[in-house]
């Protein structure tokens, strides 16, 4: 069965000659998405055609952009839809997985979706090593700041609060509390150490 899928990113466009061009090579159902941006996760008319489909179907769209919001997105996508068995035919690249030159031809684009990824990561890793040579935090924000967690750790060894008390006040587990205040506050105090012991050892000399 031929099954089709349509979509436009704003409300103003118009289906109708993506609809047209689908019927006319014998789509029996179309799916579709309005005013939906391709970058968009989550799009009901192609959540509910995935659904659908069997194997020994095709999907068919009027034009590639019409279905993947990047090419790794739409190499991933028609990939996993071959190994349900199921066939993908884009009308305007006449890229058809049918065949061998369809498939062929998947096979360049999946391979350029690859090495897209591996640009996109060899520039991410490349950006977080200069930043780390600038001195800047690289990953997600620290939940606690230094300060909070001195204040925590002095409150600890003081008694004036558990554990528990100052995890539940800043909403966290008490093991996650407890690996915050080892692995940031002793290598701290530690760092101050080694360095005061330096510096007195100049001093002394």
């Amino acid at each position: 069965m031929n099954i089709g899928y349509a979509r436009v990113s704003t409300e103003d466009q118009k289906l109708d000659l993506q609809i047209q061009a689908l019927k006319q090579r014998g789509c029996t159902k179309i799916y579709s998405d309005h005013g939906i941006s391709g970058q968009d996760f989550h799009r009901p008319g192609l959540d509910a055609l995935t659904k659908v489909l069997k194997p020994g179907d095709t999907l068919m769209v009027w034009r590639l952009d019409r279905l993947g919001r990047s090419l790794m997105h739409l190499v991933r996508l028609v990939d996993e839809l071959g190994r349900r068995g199921i066939h993908f035919l884009s009308l305007c690249e006449n890229i058809d997985t049918s065949s061998p030159g369809g498939r062929l031809i998947f096979h360049m684009m999946a391979a350029l979706a690859e090495f897209e990824r591996s640009l996109i990561s060899e520039r991410t890793r490349a950006g977080m090593a200069a930043a780390r040579n600038l001195g800047r935090h690289v990953g997600r924000k620290p939940i606690l700041s230094d300060e909070e967690l001195l204040c925590a750790a002095h409150a600890l060894e003081s008694g004036e609060a558990t554990i528990f008390d100052l995890a539940k006040a800043h909403g966290l587990a008490p093991h996650s509390l407890r690996r915050m205040i080892r692995n940031r506050v002793e290598k701290r105090r530690d760092a101050i150490q080694t360095l005061t012991i330096s510096v007195g050892g100049k001093q002394q000399a």
